[in-house]
């Protein structure tokens, strides 16, 4: 079942990008299919080892390149914290903000969206004059099934 979203997902992003205009080339999309292999954050040295598993010449800049593309097309996010990257869960809204849950103990990822949340912190920023070009929420602790361990 995994592999069936996941692969819809992909099929979703190839539609988008070619609504778009821009090229998802075959080391694009599969730097996005390994990040969304994963329910854990990837960094880009993680995903290179995995793309050198089926592209052995594949280097640094390939990753980066890569990566700078699918943040910039909003298909993935880069957590921060960790300097790693997760798929985004609606890979059609171009620009959106979201929170991260992150579980220090398995390193598990989950993307949140909530319209409140970020119209509270628009309406705050706004009463000091304030413009909110980027959000970056990330929240750590330990998920569900970790504390069940």
């Amino acid at each position: 079942m995994v592999m069936d979203l996941d692969n819809k997902l992909s099929k979703q992003v190839e539609a988008i990008c070619a609504e778009r205009g821009v090229r998802l080339t075959a080391q694009r999309k599969r730097v996005f299919d390994l990040i969304c292999a994963s329910k854990k954050a990837s960094s880009a040295y993680e995903l290179l080892e995995d793309l050198k598993k089926s592209e052995p010449q594949a280097k640094p800049p390939t990753v980066y390149r890569a990566l700078d593309f699918l943040l910039e097309q909003g298909f993935i996010h880069r957590v921060e914290s960790t300097n790693s990257f997760i798929s985004c869960c609606s890979c059609n809204a171009h620009k959106h903000f979201s929170q991260l849950l992150i579980c220090d103990q398995c390193g598990n990822v989950v993307e949140l969206q909530n319209d409140n949340l970020i119209a509270m912190l628009a309406n705050n920023a706004e009463k000091h004059g304030f413009t909110i070009t980027n959000h970056v929420i990330e929240s750590h602790g330990i998920c569900q099934s970790c504390s069940q361990n």
